[in-house]
């Protein structure tokens, strides 16, 4: 290994590090969903699909 991939993965290990504490604390403290919120995400994303389906068929 040269030196840049040690370089990078040293980096990658101290942005873990550094970022843990602050996401689990974000996932702690945030809101906590209701079953609307779970449909609102999931319907969006079916229809992307749907679409993204009808696309590979067409062609």
């Amino acid at each position: 290994m040269d030196w840049m991939k040690i370089a990078s993965a040293g980096f990658i290990v101290l942005m873990l590090v550094y970022l843990w504490p602050r996401a689990r604390h974000m996932l702690n403290n945030s809101p906590k969903p209701k079953g609307n919120d779970v449909m609102a995400a999931v319907i969006p994303l079916l229809l992307v699909l749907a679409f993204i389906f009808l696309l590979i068929k067409f062609v």
